[in-house]
This record gives C-alpha cells, sequence and structure tokens, in this order.
C-alpha cells in the first residue's frame, strides 16, 4: 500500500504532532509512507526525510501540482489528511485525475467551515471522505448531528508516547509551580491564566509559567507588564522539550475558549502532572472530575483559584489524581493503541 500522510505546516501544534507520530511509528514495512506538509520547527522529527515533499505556505498552486503529480507516480492508495484545508486540495486535486484514492480525515480542530457553512462542511465529508476519525467520541456524536454519515465515522484516542512522558514523583520544593502550554494565541485564552495568577499574587508560594509561542505573545505578555506580574508569571517561549516542562509543573491548567481534546491533557496525566480543565469538548472523557483530574464548568477565575489552592495544600488529593490519571492514560491512551488502530483503519480500504 502507498499511503500519503498530509498537513499543514510542522510548526508545533496537536495535529503537527500526530502527524510525526504515525510518520515515525507506522508499520514501514507494510507501507509505503509518504509525507506532505509545509515547513517548521518540527521537521527534524520526521523520521523518513526522503519520502518528505516540503509545501509552500503561500504558492498553493504549485502545491496543487506537487501533490498532484506524487500522487500519479507513487500510485498513492490513501491519502490520511490532517486538515480540512488539505481536504478542499485534494478535492480539486481529484477533479482533475483519474486515477482514485481514498481520504481519511483526521479533525483535530474547530473549521471555520463547519461555524459559518454547516450544509457545505457536511456535504464534503459525506461525498468526499471515505473516513472520518475523531480524537474523542464527543467531537463524533456533534458530527452526527451536524449530519455526517454516522457509518463514516470513527473514534481513535490521540496516544501517549509513554516513554517520551515517562512518571516522574514530585519532588517537595518551596514553591507550588501552576503552568500552562498551549500555542499563545485567543482561543487558548491565556488573559483567563493571568487574571488567575493575578486573583494569587498575594500567594508567596505560588508562580506560574507559560510555555509556548504564537500570534498573541506581545499580548500576553503586555498583560503580564500592566499587572505588574513579571516577578509572577514567567514567559518561557516555545521549549525544546514539553515532558520536562510538565514535569516540573505541580499542576497544569487548561483554560481555551473551545476544544476538541488537547494532547497536552494526556501528556500531564501520564508524566504525573495534575490538570485543572474547562470542561470543553471531549476532555471528560479522559479527566473523571476529582478522580483523574479537575474539571471546572465554566470559565471562572475563582473556580480556578479555589482549586489551585486545594491541590496546592492537599497532597494526598494530589497523590491520588495522579495515580488514577496515569493508570488511566496507560490503559486506554497510549501511543501503541493509536498506531495500531489507524494502521487497521487503512487495512479497511487496501489489502495487505
Amino acid at each position: 500500500m502507498n499511503l500519503l500522510l498530509m498537513t499543514d505546516k510542522l510548526t508545533t501544534g496537536g495535529a503537527e504532532i500526530y502527524f510525526c507520530k504515525l510518520e515515525n511509528n507506522l508499520p514501514h514495512e507494510k507501507v509505503n509512507v509518504y509525507t506532505a506538509a509545509g515547513s517548521g520547527e518540527l521537521y527534524k522529527h520526521i523520521k523518513h526525510k526522503d519520502r518528505f515533499l516540503e509545501l509552500s505556505k503561500s504558492n498553493h498552486f504549485m502545491n496543487f501540482w506537487r501533490i498532484r503529480k506524487l500522487i500519479c507516480d507513487k500510485k498513492i492508495d490513501i491519502i490520511h489528511a490532517n486538515s480540512l484545508r488539505v481536504v478542499l486540495l485534494l478535492l480539486l486535486i481529484r477533479l482533475t485525475i483519474l486515477q482514485s484514492f481514498q481520504c481519511i480525515y483526521t479533525k483535530h480542530n474547530v473549521t471555520i467551515l463547519e461555524k459559518q457553512a454547516p450544509v457545505l462542511f457536511v456535504l464534503l465529508l459525506n461525498k468526499f471522505v471515505t473516513k472520518v476519525i475523531t480524537v474523542s467520541h464527543f467531537e463524533r456524536n456533534h458530527l452526527i448531528e451536524l449530519g455526517v454519515h454516522r457509518q463514516n465515522i470513527t473514534t481513535i484516542y490521540n496516544g501517549v508516547d509513554l516513554k517520551q512522558f515517562q512518571y516522574q514523583d514530585k519532588r517537595p520544593e518551596l514553591v507550588f509551580k501552576v503552568g500552562i502550554l498551549a500555542r499563545i494565541s485567543e482561543e487558548k485564552n491565556h488573559a483567563l491564566f493571568i487574571e488567575i495568577a493575578n486573583r494569587l499574587k498575594h500567594k508567596a508560594n505560588i508562580e506560574f509559567y507559560v510555555a509556548g509561542d504564537g500570534p498573541d505573545y506581545r499580548i500576553i505578555k503586555d498583560k503580564i507588564k500592566n499587572a505588574n506580574l513579571e516577578q509572577k508569571v514567567k514567559l518561557l517561549g516555545n521549549i525544546e522539550k514539553p515532558e520536562n516542562f510538565i514535569r516540573e509543573m505541580d499542576v497544569l491548567l487548561l483554560t481555551s475558549k473551545r476544544e476538541v481534546f488537547p494532547m497536552v491533557v494526556l501528556e500531564a496525566m501520564a508524566v504525573g502532572t495534575p490538570m485543572i480543565s474547562i470542561d470543553k469538548g471531549g476532555i471528560k472523557e479522559a479527566i473523571i472530575n476529582n478522580e483523574t483530574g479537575i474539571l471546572i464548568p465554566e470559565h471562572s477565575v475563582e473556580m480556578f483559584c479555589t482549586k489551585i489552592k486545594e491541590l496546592e495544600q492537599n497532597k494526598h488529593l494530589r497523590l491520588n489524581l495522579i495515580r488514577k490519571a496515569r493508570q488511566k492514560v496507560m490503559r486506554e491512551f497510549s501511543l501503541n493503541s493509536m498506531i495500531t488502530k489507524t494502521f487497521e483503519e487503512y487495512g479497511r480500504y487496501h489489502f495487505f
């Protein structure tokens, strides 16, 4: 089988890391795996660079012809798209060639098309996409409610590399570290994180850390400065090894305005860092409130602060959450399980 994995770009993000995991771990002795994406810092994680096609960030016409040529030359059987933009590009290519291929689409994010033109979005998935992979049952149910054919959707959870995100006991320290690891953009709601830090600025033993970069980096930096929190909140920028940052935190927050199922939740559960997360998307399929983490029903500064103080003061609660979270990740969210189930999905459309 000849398989092409595609995503928009290799900048750090959930869909892009998922793309790299597939490229690295699919059984290459059973399938010829080709990849295509725009440039980015994750390129260094591509294992088979001789089968990678770098796409232009601006010349979409050139991308069209280069991908079309790759599909024809390599007789691609299945194309696994990791963004809706890729799906749209593939639809245009399909209209210009006689060769058929199966299109599998993993839906990682809430898309503009489904919000602004849901009828067109559903038509695209029902008529062109062979299989939609969702990363949570919540998202699967959402697509069914929109009108996407039930039989065309399957849920395969994101998988954590348990070798990379190894569990580690917390060492007792004088400072209680509260972190956030996310692309600094409007939907991730770092502004709420800053408000939480401001509310707890009188707690000398609690410090806040922001890891990541993005279009709103300068805005968040200014908010920290204007609130006189530069000694309380540390902006770390892009980090090379996210597993180390997560392990160093005593608690990780997720404050997003919208989510499907962020990978950072599973990574924190794996390494032994408790999560306090807003209850959005399919997060509750991993975080069972007060059992494998803490869920907050709304974007309330007061609720987040209350739970941070509760965890800081209650070591028994922290250890209980950590233990059950790790067990759940090992049982339901391993990288091996994700790779196996995805490969089985390919096998439905091609005889090995």
